[in-house]
């Protein structure tokens, strides 16, 4: 039986690659010189697009793929493929939840604990001599006790709530409605009013246009010059302007940031600041869950072809 024609929109690990490439007649976008040429030229027979979470799939090329028939995203996020194009042709969706939680809200505590006790210019520290040179290292603050507000409380928002238990934190948080598997946290409906009760305030919400920039000039000085932004959601999620503007003028004592618009190339403002703690958009960067998430695309491709119900439906 001839193999399905898929569009991979960006690079995977070797490990996925090839169990891709055998399963699949695949074109690979991310590689072609003219990417216009080559949509127009097998554009018609791609029944499916694999993409990754920041790439996602924008109108036009699902137009020049007139039977495309599901678009598998590699990565839990979603919102960089156009839905409403996907519900105008009948387009199935799928992503990669629940393997990745786990990770993410691992690196979330981590840049939380990293950025308050300064651990990067602690290093440097003892590296270059100053340890010896100027004596100890200036104090930093602490995390324990402390009040962590969470704007979103889904899967990654609750696992890090979890992971904050553990350091005998205050936890709050702020979701469409109260989350009954929340009961001994304290609900928030407005994120201003979260971010003013809070010492750490994580951003796990799930980006779309209701979301963009809801952490905006309001909620990122209610936080205050205390106060620590910690994003591991979408870079959309929070009014980068604000953030900088507040950063270099001290409105907001500091921030660890996953992600960026525009990424990989950030604003060069974030590179002069020293109290944002920057990380290359790798919160579900391991090994273990890179290998779960090719699979779990693969797996939804193969369902999908075999007329079985996909594994993580999205639409």
């Amino acid at each position: 039986m001839e193999k399905p024609t898929i569009l991979q929109v960006g690079p995977y690990p070797q490990w996925d690659q090839e169990p891709l490439d055998a399963a699949f007649h695949v074109h690979r976008y991310f590689a072609a010189e003219d990417k216009a040429a080559l949509l127009t030229e097998v554009g018609p027979s791609v029944r499916a697009i694999a993409t990754r979470g920041e790439l996602g799939a924008n109108r036009a090329m699902i137009e020049a793929c007139p039977n495309l028939e599901l678009i598998s995203v590699y990565g839990v996020g979603f919102d960089a493929v156009d839905l409403g194009a996907c519900r105008e042709r009948g387009v199935r969706v799928t992503n990669t939840p629940d393997v990745l939680t786990n990770d993410v809200a691992d690196l979330g505590v981590a840049m939380m604990l990293c950025q308050s006790r300064g651990m990067l210019g602690a290093e440097t520290w003892v590296r270059d001599g100053s340890w010896v040179g100027k004596g100890l290292y200036p104090l930093k603050r602490r995390v324990w006790g402390r009040r962590a507000g969470v704007l979103g409380l889904g899967r990654i928002g609750f696992e890090v709530a979890k992971r904050l238990k553990g350091f005998d934190m205050q936890i709050a948080y702020s979701d469409v409605e109260a989350k009954p598997y929340a009961n001994d946290m304290e609900f928030v409906a407005d994120p201003v009013k979260l971010a003013e009760q809070s010492d750490f305030l994580f951003v796990t919400l799930a980006a779309s246009a209701a979301t963009r920039h809801i952490v905006g000039r309001q909620v990122i000085e209610a936080l205050g010059p205390e106060g620590m932004l910690i994003n591991i959601s979408r870079a959309s999620n929070i009014d980068e302007e604000a953030l900088l503007d507040a950063l270099e003028t001290g409105k907001l004592g500091s921030a660890a940031l996953d992600v960026f618009e525009g990424e990989p190339k950030l604003n060069p403002r974030f590179l002069a600041l020293d109290n944002v703690l920057l990380q290359p958009h790798h919160a579900s960067g391991t090994i273990e869950t890179r290998k779960a998430m090719g699979q779990l695309v693969r797996d939804n491709l193969t369902a999908h072809f075999a007329g079985q119900p996909l594994p993580t439906p999205v639409l």
